[in-house]
């Protein structure tokens, strides 16, 4: 990556305003897709994105089914007004190894050994891309997976890290992930304190590494409390809310 301009200011301020440490606006919502068994709808910064899950359920074809688990299938996929210019809408190289990222961050924790001879589904439409959409995706698509009532271990959480102008900085935006010098996203299962992601794109020390693995870990902390509110607005409602209150 070559940085072409400052993207902190003399007063620590990026692009978007933001603090070194501060994350993007996070709204979650549960349940928004009636038809399917469970989903999710995220606004991660200026990400949109919505997710379904179905299942568990038949496999099809039968030969894929697994006699001692449940097979788990992801797919990514970035519709052609998601992006600043149109988008084919055929599945790119990158969308497929998102889809793949993505079921192994998820697997870890979800007990699919409880299903076996079956299918989840997990279907991920990024509406809207602004820079860290697998993160945002796969903090949805956990939520999704509680919305539908499987067993899980343990929620997983996703945020990313990164260097720029040779700080270490949490959430990276799109800006930051095209022109700064390093983007590791993370995902993480707060309860288990397990990472299930970790990817790195750029160059960092010993020490840059380290202190970006930890940034992004507390920023997954961060992300799971408002996965959490999200289950919770759904299932408990207006309770929920006295009890915040008092």
């Amino acid at each position: 990556m070559t940085q072409t301009r400052s993207l902190i200011d003399e007063n620590g301020k990026r692009t978007d305003g933001r603090t070194r440490d501060q994350l993007r606006e996070i709204k979650i919502t549960a349940g928004v897709i009636k038809n399917a068994d469970g989903s999710a709808f995220i606004e991660f910064g200026m990400n949109k994105i919505v997710v379904a899950v179905y299942g568990p359920r038949e496999v099809h074809p039968k030969h894929m089914a697994l006699p001692d688990r449940c097979v788990l299938r992801c797919r990514y996929h970035m519709v052609p007004f998601s992006t600043d210019t149109r988008k084919n809408p055929a599945p790119s190289r990158r969308e497929v190894e998102i889809s793949k990222v993505m079921r192994e961050a998820l697997e870890p924790t979800l007990m699919l050994e409880d299903y076996p001879r079956a299918a989840i589904d997990v279907y991920v439409e990024v509406l809207q891309a602004d820079g860290g959409s697998r993160c945002a995706g796969i903090t949805a698509a956990s939520v999704a997976l509680a919305d539908a009532g499987i067993n899980m271990r343990d929620m997983v959480s996703a945020c990313a890290a990164g260097k720029v102008d040779d700080r270490i900085v949490l959430d990276i935006n799109d800006t930051e992930d095209k022109e700064g010098d390093a983007d590791m996203p993370v995902a993480y299962m707060p309860h288990l304190e397990q990472v299930t992601l970790l990817q790195l794109d750029g160059i960092l020390d010993e020490d840059q590494f380290n202190q970006c693995l930890d940034e992004a870990v507390n920023g997954c902390k961060m992300v799971y409390e408002f996965q959490r509110t999200a289950l919770m607005q759904k299932y408990f409602g207006n309770e929920t809310e006295l009890k915040e209150e008092q």
